[in-house]
Formats: C-alpha cells, structure tokens, sequence
C-alpha cells in the first residue's frame, strides 16, 4: 500500500493501533488484493484528518476505515467494507465459502465483535479516556469495569469453543473474518493501558494467537509497528 493511483481504490484508515482499521487490513493481506488499494492513514489526534470536513464528507460519522470507490462511491463499516470486497475479488472467501459457513462466521463474528472487541474498546475510551479529554466526553468508571468482565466472561466461551483442538472458529484449514475479529480483539486487549491480555488468561486463546502470528498476511498487517503492542512492534 504506497502512494495512490488512478488504479487503485481509495482507502482511509488509521494506524494498527485501531482494531476497525485493522480488521480490514488484515482481511486484505489474507484475501491477497492489499496492493490494490491506496491506503492513507490519518493522524489520530484530537486534530487530526480523521475529523476533519473532507472525510467527514466522505463519512459523517468520522470514523475509519473508509473506502472510496472509482465510480466515487463511499463504503463505511468495516464488516460491510469486507463484504463487499471478499464478493467483488477472486480468491478464497473469508467470510465463507457458502451459506453455511458465511451463516457461521457471521454468528462469530457478531459474537466477538459485540461481547468481546467492543466491549474492549468501550472499555478504553470510558476508563482511560484513551483519546484525551477533548474527544472523550464520558469516563464511567462502573460501565467500564462492567465492559472489561464481559469481555473476560464471553473470552472464556470462545477458549471453550477453541478448546476441541481446532485451529479456527469455524473449524476449517484457514481463518475465516471472525478469526480475524478475534485476532484484533486479542491484539486490543494487550494494548497496555487495556491491560487485560487474552491470550494470557486463556490457554486456547494462547495457542489461536500463536498462530495468527505464524501467518504472513497478519505479520504484514502489522508492519507500521504502531500497534502499541510491544511484541508486535518491537519483533526483528
């Protein structure tokens, strides 16, 4: 992902730090089409690109990531993004191979986006206030803690789900997009001021990350080095 050309579609995101972005950018390194898109990364701070009007044009609700068609078209939504993607592309299809297994990765997906990674992300901005007091309007100290034990509570279903020795959710040779949402999910978690690392705590989970990191579309989702995750950032 360089400099943008007439060729390429038009994707706005931000540093792997930031699991929405990150989800996406590691379903393009697995479908193999990351060369097709300009990306630009947006600096993240109270002032940043991100919220300023001509994203904000693009995508009123500011957030990222956000792509850009060649007919001008605006996609947000990263599970929406990868949708239409892993449809429009050839290759192996994350999502799925059929209705059955794009049923069950949905399922997933769903699962551990809202049980687990938003409840992580929650966490972060109402405890931490992680984007500084100009963009974080609310600290909650009881929802917070609330978010972070659900996110353990429903950590400990998938370790179960993981534990008959299969390597993915959906029990195949290869991830599917709900791995890659719990790959996120676990990377959040060990995010330092989080301070509630999964794979620490459960063994399946342990073993589910230890994987992700023998693949080299994740390695090559995280080559910024600006995860904030110091075995990612800091590995030679």
């Amino acid at each position: 992902m360089t400099n943008e050309t007439p060729s390429r579609l038009q994707l706005f995101t931000s540093p792997s730090a930031f699991p929405n972005p990150q989800r996406l950018r590691i379903f393009l390194h697995e479908k193999g089409i990351a060369d097709r898109f300009a990306e630009r990364i947006y600096d993240m701070s109270p002032v940043g690109e991100q919220r300023q009007w001509p994203h904000l044009k693009m995508n009123p609700w500011g957030e990222t990531p956000t792509l850009k068609l060649a007919d001008g078209s605006i996609f947000s939504e990263t599970a929406a993004i990868v949708r239409y993607l892993d449809q429009e592309f050839p290759g192996r299809r994350i999502m799925g191979e059929g209705p059955l297994e794009q049923g069950l990765d949905t399922m997933w997906d769903n699962r551990i986006w809202v049980h687990i990674l938003y409840r992580i992300v929650t966490a972060f901005h109402v405890l931490h206030q992680g984007l500084g007091p100009k963009l974080e309007l609310t600290s909650n100290l009881a929802w917070g803690e609330h978010c972070r034990k659900e996110a353990l509570a429903h950590a400990s279903l998938v370790d179960r789900h993981l534990s008959d020795g299969r390597e993915w959710l959906l029990g195949g040779e290869a991830p599917t997009f709900s791995d890659i949402t719990m790959a996120t999910a676990i990377a959040f978690s060990k995010f330092p001021v989080n301070a509630m690392p999964l794979d620490e705590r459960f063994e399946h989970i342990d073993a589910f990350w230890k994987r992700w990191q023998q693949r080299p579309a994740f390695l090559a989702a995280y080559a910024d080095r600006q995860s904030g995750v110091p075995e990612l950032d800091d590995r030679t």
